[in-house]
């Protein structure tokens, strides 16, 4: 293999990972979001429950007032019967009587539906603290996790420019400015080399001029397919290290 062509296939690795780490870099802003979120939906759960909440033990001493008046205007209605003169005054705050205390069993009948009903808002209410605790040491954790690994891809990434820069000025002038071009231009992805086997550049597929891919093989140039204009390689086959020791 010519060596500016497996300089250049070591640029294309670095070049292929720094943009997997910008991309990770880039996502974490979003993730945070989604795990932000995530912990909305939580404390807007219990927020609902406890207004429930709230909302039931403000009926339940409103209605706790209504009926201390309703006693207060029986005590009264007692006293003013008391000074009746007539056999219809006397029917007649009977009546109102009546109608007090009916008013108490029907405010005392909801008091005990609206207890049994706090049962279960307070129990949601608990649960809803727990979930919420719980939610929050998870996203803490995540959060935690999320920026530590961004921290370490912006260090891998530092690195991997510094990389770069070296791969990079190993190359002739005019294969590094070819590879440049076709990145920006072309294939922004970093897929800028494409091995040339059975005699088809795999990067597009096509087939390859026979004296082209014997130029490939002989690995004494840099050889562009005719095509996409990506970088031609030979895959060369991995050194028996054991075999050319035992030579």
């Amino acid at each position: 293999m010519h060596p500016d062509v497996a300089n250049a296939l070591r640029l294309q690795a670095l070049d292929m990972r720094a943009n997997e780490l910008k991309r990770e870099i880039a996502a974490l802003p979003k993730r945070i979001l989604e795990i932000e979120k995530a912990l909305e939906s939580h404390t807007r759960r219990l927020e609902l429950d406890q207004t429930a909440l709230s909302a039931n033990q403000k009926e339940r001493k409103k209605i706790e007032g209504d009926i201390q008046l309703h006693q207060q205007k029986i005590s009264r209605l007692r006293d003013q019967m008391m000074e009746a003169k007539t056999n219809e005054q006397y029917r007649a705050f009977q009546e109102e009587i009546k109608y007090f205390e009916d008013a108490i069993r029907k405010a005392e009948d909801r008091i005990l539906d609206l207890m049994l009903e706090a049962e279960t808002l307070e129990a949601n209410v608990r649960k809803a603290e727990a979930d919420l605790r719980e939610e929050k040491k998870s996203v803490d954790a995540e959060k935690e996790q999320a920026k530590a690994r961004t921290l370490a891809d912006k260090q891998e990434l530092r690195k991997i420019e510094e990389e770069r820069k070296e791969a990079a000025a190993r190359l002739a002038p005019d294969v590094l400015s070819a590879y440049e071009r076709l990145r920006t231009r072309h294939y922004p992805g970093g897929d800028v080399m494409a091995e040339a086997r059975d005699g088809r550049c795999m990067g597009c597929m096509m087939t390859i001029r026979p004296q082209l891919f014997q130029d490939v093989k002989a690995g004494t140039g840099v050889v562009f397919c005719e095509t996409c204009r990506r970088i031609l390689y030979i895959e060369e086959p991995p050194r028996d290290i054991e075999a050319e020791m035992s030579v």
